[in-house]
């Protein structure tokens, strides 16, 4: 299974909030940090605020924090509110659907890969904190730091 690029994103800013969770932490701060784009970023903060995974505070000292604490936030609950669908082959024009059992045997996958995630949560993830927070910190790879 592969999850797309904006799973991948919502992902990385619940990381990052969770990594400096003491704090409120900028768009500008995690697109930096990954380098990835600010625009794209937007648009999954919003959708991950509107949500309540994360929470945004306007204003001139504003910024961002998670929703919820990070021991309430299971990766399997995000991955299945970032992804459209988890239906891995369209079997509507197949001509062997009616006799077929794939469909069963992929569904009953999806369903064990989203029961793993279930098992964790972000806090989980980030366990490390002061190593994320270093790494978080540091350069990103083929940028000079001067």
């Amino acid at each position: 299974m592969r999850l797309t690029r904006y799973t991948d994103y919502a992902l990385r800013v619940l990381l990052h909030l969770t990594a400096y969770d003491e704090r409120l932490v900028s768009i500008g701060e995690i697109s930096r940090a990954y380098s990835i784009s600010q625009n794209h970023l937007m648009k999954v903060v919003q959708d991950l605020s509107r949500t309540g995974f994360v929470t945004a505070v306007r204003g001139r000292n504003g910024g961002l924090r998670l929703g919820r604490p990070p021991e309430e936030i299971r990766i399997g609950d995000v991955v299945r509110h970032t992804e459209d669908g988890f239906q891995l082959v369209d079997c509507s024009t197949c001509k062997v659907a009616p006799a077929c059992t794939l469909p069963r045997g992929l569904n009953e996958a999806t369903r064990a890969f989203l029961a793993v995630l279930d098992g964790y949560t972000l806090a989980d993830m980030a366990s490390a904190r002061s190593d994320l927070r270093m790494l978080l910190a540091s350069p990103p790879p083929g940028d000079l730091a001067i």
